[in-house]
Parts: C-alpha cells; sequence; structure tokens
C-alpha cells in the first residue's frame, strides 16, 4: 500500500499529470467497476473510501503549499524594500 501511495502523490505532485490523476479518481469513484465490488456490504466502500481520502488529503496539501508560498512571495518584496537613512547631526 506504501508503494501505491508514494506514486500516487508523486504522480499528483506533478504538473504535467496532476488533473489526469484526479479526473482519473473521480472516475474510478463513480464507475460502476471496482477493485472490490460494492454490493458487498463494507468490503465494497474501502477501495472508494482510501481513493476519496487519497485525493482529498493530496489535493488539500497542495493547496496549502500553493497559499504559503504566494503568502511567502507576496511578503518577500515588501521585505526587501530598505530606506536609506541617514544619521548625521548638523
Amino acid at each position: 500500500m506504501a508503494a501505491f501511495y508514494n506514486w500516487y502523490r508523486n504522480t499528483l505532485r506533478h504538473p504535467k499529470y496532476r488533473w489526469l490523476v484526479i479526473g482519473a479518481s473521480l472516475l474510478y469513484l463513480f464507475s460502476p467497476l471496482d477493485i472490490s465490488p460494492d454490493l458487498i456490504p463494507i468490503v465494497g466502500q474501502v477501495d472508494d473510501v482510501a481513493v476519496i481520502m487519497l485525493l482529498a488529503s493530496e489535493v488539500t496539501q497542495m493547496l496549502v503549499e500553493r497559499i504559503r508560498s504566494r503568502k511567502q512571495q507576496t511578503a518577500a518584496p515588501a521585505a526587501e524594500q530598505t530606506v536609506d537613512v541617514s544619521a548625521e547631526s548638523f
């Protein structure tokens, strides 16, 4: 399971494949074809819940990182502005 999680996370974070992985995950969730059929109580929903949790946690983490990086980018130019004040006495 760890190998799948690492592959899923790395592929989702790759900008080229991000939307493909999100679309494939959503297609899997709404598709009648599953690894374990949904007709079997509890066991049928386990794979769907796992995909939902992986997708939600990774997308949330990517959004948080993007918000943090934007905050740092907007704060950096303000911090770089300096005022040259000369403290000479007359």
